[in-house]
């Protein structure tokens, strides 16, 4: 049973096919919306004919044995928009957005979210992952060695993370799941340096 109706992903809904291969007509804009507007934002985008994208992803839980579901946004708090600076103040006339970010490369922008529009049509799940790549440090959110902070040494394979935890002045890797990781939060950078002094 969804908890609200799904909400169109793009606008209009042929926007990646009118596009010619070698880029698209106008310019993209990321606008970074205030806290759960994405779909309101869409939906004003919509309403006032400006080409928007935003791709979401289903969820589902099940509370007092009844399955609910709902899909939100791939990446919370953007939407992507095409178009000149007249698109771009009709999304801030919206009142919903906090910044319209500039697109520095275009063409790169267009191929990634016309490659993200056709693996939703595939009907592959999309499963939002932080972004995390070796060198970058991440905390270790469940398991074992929850709390844990380490640095990725390298990705072995799609799904999988060798970290290196350091302590006592020594390193041991392990490897874990992506989803068992997340980007180092100030709080918890905060708490190793605390408790190393």
């Amino acid at each position: 049973m969804p908890i609200l109706k799904r909400e169109p992903d793009l606008f209009p809904s042929d926007l990646f096919e009118r596009q010619d291969l070698s880029g698209p007509c106008g310019d993209w804009w990321v606008a970074y919306s205030r806290s759960r507007q994405e779909k309101g934002l869409a939906r004003h985008l919509g309403e006032h004919g400006v080409p928007y994208y935003l791709p979401q992803a289903e969820k589902v839980v099940r509370r007092h044995g009844r399955r609910l579901q709902s899909f939100l946004p791939l990446f919370p708090g953007y939407v992507f928009l095409l178009g000149a600076v007249a698109e771009r103040r009709v999304a801030l006339y919206s009142h919903l957005v906090v910044r319209v970010l500039p697109v520095e490369d275009q063409f790169q922008l267009h191929q990634q979210l016309a490659s993200l529009w056709a693996l939703q049509q595939s009907g592959a799940p999309l499963v939002p992952h932080a972004y995390v790549r070796p060198g970058d440090e991440v905390e270790i959110v469940d398991g074992p060695f929850r709390g844990w902070v380490g640095r990725v040494v390298r990705e072995k394979g799609l799904l999988r993370l060798v970290v290196s935890i350091t302590f006592l002045r020594q390193s041991a890797a392990a490897e874990f799941d992506r989803d068992l990781v997340a980007p180092v939060r100030p709080v918890a950078s905060y708490r190793r340096v605390a408790a190393a002094s």
